[in-house]
């Protein structure tokens, strides 16, 4: 599909095979970006690695992600916190279930996953309370959602965030000045012992926007991603059925999830997948744009064009799945399908050299947080409430373990 959005020609591409063709075939010439004015506040997307265009930062900046913080090394290193963090999540929703209230599931999860990071990021908590978490999640929702360009509303989101991670490196760079000091060995350890090394690669200024990053990127479309998950079983009695039947048998009732539990469990995977396929956090991907005139299917795409990927679009197409709109984790058994970016009718985090550096760590997270969700309560809607596109909240009871 080919309009005009304001004064930018945009491509609309809503086929697989043409989405090959964009994210393989001509990957190195349309993998530049179209920047939202809203990412232009703070200059950061002179250092914005989602959003800067290919260039040596940005390989600089992909080579840490994929080598340093989220090498399965550093991950499988990270692991105790994580299940920490979860193991309070649990303990949340326990002390609800034991005075018959309901869950807000997306603000519960968004704590979890802001501190999940948090901890990944600096070794401690960036929100302990629900009113820290609402301000947090204001925060970031608001962040990069800048439709009619208004940058001062981003502004100011951005300076406060900013403000908080500048004192939190500030404190660090202090502590490491101390003769005793033992290193956390989290990421911002590693990121300013990068910048120690060589401080061309790696400053404060990019530690900080690269976070920046992270946060926005990882917080609200983990928690999105599960609240939607946790409404189609809810909505889903039969899914719901076989998916506690399995982690009943492989992990036992009423036990959490544990990250090394996730390749035993294909049922926990094919209800990721499914969610992933109709509920995508980023329907349309991030917005790349052409270097030059690129010809693809006999049509032209031309230089300074805008395309969209409609990963929403091609997730509910009937020429590419049975029954699209059906919530049916089975389509995934047995499939070699997965999300990793080679199958393009199915790229949630996109593909080529734009796929998302931060997918090894939204896997754990997805599949430890909602199968854990699952396997340790029964959930109720809250007055019965039947709209999959609303807010879930929904009443926990706490199964006993076996």
């Amino acid at each position: 599909m080919h309009m005009k959005l304001g004064q930018i020609t945009t491509i609309i591409i809503s086929s697989a095979e043409v989405a090959q063709e964009v994210l393989q075939t001509h990957d190195l010439l349309l993998s530049n970006r179209t920047v939202p004015q809203a990412v232009t506040v703070f200059n950061h997307d002179h250092f914005s690695l989602p959003f800067m265009p290919v260039c040596d930062l940005w390989r600089d900046l992909r080579k840490i992600c994929k080598n340093h913080l989220f090498s399965s090394k550093t991950l499988d290193a990270s692991h105790a916190l994580r299940c920490k963090k979860l193991q309070e999540l649990l303990c949340d929703i326990d002390r609800s279930n034991l005075i018959g209230e309901a869950v807000d599931v997306g603000k519960a999860v968004f704590k979890t996953s802001l501190n999940f990071l948090s901890n990944a990021f600096f070794s401690m908590d960036f929100v302990n309370s629900a009113g820290e978490t609402d301000e947090y999640k204001g925060i970031i929702e608001n962040l990069m959602v800048d439709p009619q360009g208004i940058r001062g509303v981003s502004a100011a989101y951005v300076e406060k965030l900013f403000h908080i991670l500048d004192s939190y490196i500030s404190k660090r760079l202090k502590l490491r000045e101390g003769k005793d000091y033992v290193t956390n060995n989290d990421m911002l350890d590693n990121l300013l012992n990068i910048s120690q090394e060589n401080g061309q690669k790696m400053d404060n200024t990019k530690i900080k926007h690269l976070f920046l990053d992270l946060f926005v990127a990882g917080t609200d479309t983990t928690s999105y991603t599960i609240e939607k998950a946790m409404a189609e079983l809810i909505h889903n009695p039969n899914a719901m059925s076989k998916l506690k039947e399995e982690l009943q048998q492989i992990i036992g009732i009423g036990n959490p999830i544990d990250e090394s539990d996730i390749t035993r469990l294909p049922y926990l995977q094919a209800v990721v997948k499914e969610t992933l396929r109709l509920h995508p956090s980023a329907p349309l991907l991030l917005p790349r744009k052409a270097k030059i005139d690129v010809k693809i299917k006999g049509y032209i795409i031309p230089q300074g064009a805008q395309i969209l990927i409609n990963e929403w679009a091609m997730g509910r197409n009937p020429n590419i799945w049975d029954n699209p709109t059906l919530f049916s984790p089975e389509r995934f058994l047995g499939s070699e399908i997965n999300f990793k970016g080679q199958h393009y009718q199915f790229i949630p985090f996109g593909s080529g050299r734009r796929i998302c550096p931060g997918m090894p760590l939204a896997i754990r997270m997805l599949h430890t947080m909602l199968g854990s969700l699952i396997n340790s309560f029964d959930w109720k809607l809250e007055n019965g409430d039947r709209d999959i596109d609303q807010p879930l909240r929904a009443i926990p009871i706490r199964v006993n373990k076996v």
